[in-house]
């Protein structure tokens, strides 16, 4: 019997010293301290301690991230998490998975973005004012012969349903570009076109009675240097310099006078895109400065009628393009006038990258979870990231704000397609939010799909123009006024 005795408890030692069998390694107690982490912007480390039976590891979920275990002390072990600085403009997040045997146990870790704008400063004020925004465009732009047309190139007059629906829409500014072409009179007076002038004010009247910021410019009187903003000349000829400011300033002393009674609600934009034709690429590249001297002249100008005027021209805020609207070019070349109050200028710049994807839709798809062969190349998402980070660290940051008063995406005629098209709007609109860019989408009334088609709302009624344009908007302003992080709008890019 007691050789039995002997033979079991040496069986029982031989169990309690050997490894642990999978029944015991599914059954290990596991437990954690802590299970969110939060972090500054600099990063640094923290502890949570472990509670197991087992053995267990940890696993960081990304790479700005490390745990590391330390001595363990009978069934406890303190882990130490390092984050590393982080230098975005979003806040970021991610877990830490602890596993032993079949049980798994998740520490949240969150990380705040950059330091962002101080609060009150002028970029992040006009940021949260001006937000997501919509162009009534080809409309007031259109010309046929020399001549502008509310109309003429196939919209409907707009309307103060058009305006509440628009704001309902979850937008908060519309910009109206206006081309004064056939309503300008001889110099040196070039009177304005009353009748002209004054449908435009109605529809700015629309904007204001429902709530919406308003954006009124000078659009395509310089399209590719063939009319009267015709910087190309202007860069060699001084005469023709000269009498362009003439014209500038006489017929925005007459706009301005128009609304000088309107409230902080109305913007005034200088120009649209200036330049030679070339898009950016044509003799501006090496006439030494020429064409941007001119439009830096020419944007003084502005400044300067739209102050003179008085009322509530006094300060007004107004934007001032970059040559061609052009990001890169703008980093280079753009200045900004001389004002007599302070923090009443924002520059104007636009984006539509990558061109081959927004534009003519030769490319169908776009980001990292596209078709390889229907998307531009590269990384499509990082790519788009650059251009606010170059308009954030060349301008916002030093306290020069910025709007992106163009922006798009054709509309596509596939369920796929579809999908990328608001994948694309949600994290242009993230970005926007998260760069404190506002940004008002291209709305050309073109209906259909593909190259140019951008028909979001009908112009006349206000009326979203298809179901697919409706989830195309509602996609945009829900990704812009949500808390997801960039990341989250990555991680959900459609899957096919």
């Amino acid at each position: 019997m007691i050789k039995i005795l002997y033979i079991i408890a040496a069986m029982f030692i031989a169990m309690s010293c050997g490894p642990e069998s999978p029944e015991q390694q599914d059954n290990v107690i596991l437990s954690v301290d802590k299970t969110t982490l939060d972090f500054n912007t600099d990063g640094g480390e923290k502890t949570f301690t472990v509670t197991s039976s087992g053995q267990f590891s940890v696993v960081p979920g990304e790479k700005w991230l490390t745990a590391k275990k330390g001595a363990r002390s009978g069934d406890k072990t303190v882990v130490t998490v390092t984050a590393t600085k982080n230098y975005a403009l979003e806040a970021r997040q991610t877990k830490i998975t602890i596993t032993s045997g079949d049980q798994k146990r998740y520490v949240e870790v969150s990380q705040k973005s950059a330091t962002e704008a101080p609060t009150g400063d002028i970029t992040k004020d006009y940021a949260a004012r001006l937000g997501i925004g919509w162009n009534l465009g080809n409309h007031f732009d259109a010309y046929n012969n020399g001549v502008s047309g509310e109309t003429a190139w196939g919209n409907p007059k707009a309307t103060q349903a058009t305006m509440n629906k628009v704001k309902a829409a979850g937008f908060s500014t519309v910009r109206i570009p206006v081309t004064w072409l056939g309503h300008i009179g001889a110099a040196p007076d070039y009177k304005i076109d009353e009748k002209w002038l004054n449908r435009v004010a109605e529809v700015v009247g629309y904007a204001e009675a429902a709530g919406l910021n308003a954006i009124v410019n000078m659009h395509h009187d310089g399209a590719d240097s063939k009319n009267w903003l015709d910087i190309k000349t202007a860069a060699k000829d001084p005469a023709v310099h000269q009498q362009i400011l003439d014209q500038v300033s006489a017929m925005w002393r007459q706009i301005a006078d128009k609304f000088k009674d309107k409230g902080d609600f109305l913007i005034f934009e200088a120009f649209n895109e200036i330049h030679d034709g070339g898009w950016g690429w044509g003799e501006n590249r090496n006439d030494g400065g020429k064409q941007y001297q001119c439009l830096n002249e020419w944007n003084q100008a502005f400044v300067d009628a739209v102050r003179a005027s008085g009322g509530e021209n006094a300060n007004r805020l107004l934007g001032i393009p970059a040559y061609c609207t052009n990001v890169d070019i703008a980093v280079q070349t753009f200045e900004m006038p001389e004002d007599v109050v302070e923090g009443r200028l924002i520059m104007a710049v636009h984006c539509y990258d990558p061109y081959d994807y927004t534009l003519p839709a030769t490319k169908s798809e776009w980001g990292h979870t596209a078709d390889e062969s229907k998307k531009v190349s590269g990384n499509n998402e990082a790519d788009l990231k650059r251009v606010f980070e170059k308009i954030y660290n060349n301008f916002i940051k030093k306290g020069i704000p910025v709007y992106m008063g163009e922006f798009g995406c054709v509309n596509r005629a596939t369920a796929r397609e579809q999908a990328f098209q608001q994948y694309y709007l949600k994290y242009y609109a993230k970005l926007a939010k998260t760069y404190f860019v506002p940004s008002i989408i291209w709305d050309n009334g073109a209906k259909g799909a593909g190259n140019e088609r951008h028909a979001f709302i009908d112009h006349g009624t206000g009326e979203y123009c298809s179901p697919e344009a409706k989830a195309a908007i509602e996609a945009m302003v829900d990704s812009y006024k949500n808390t997801l992080s960039l990341e989250d709008i990555y991680n959900n890019a459609p899957k096919f």
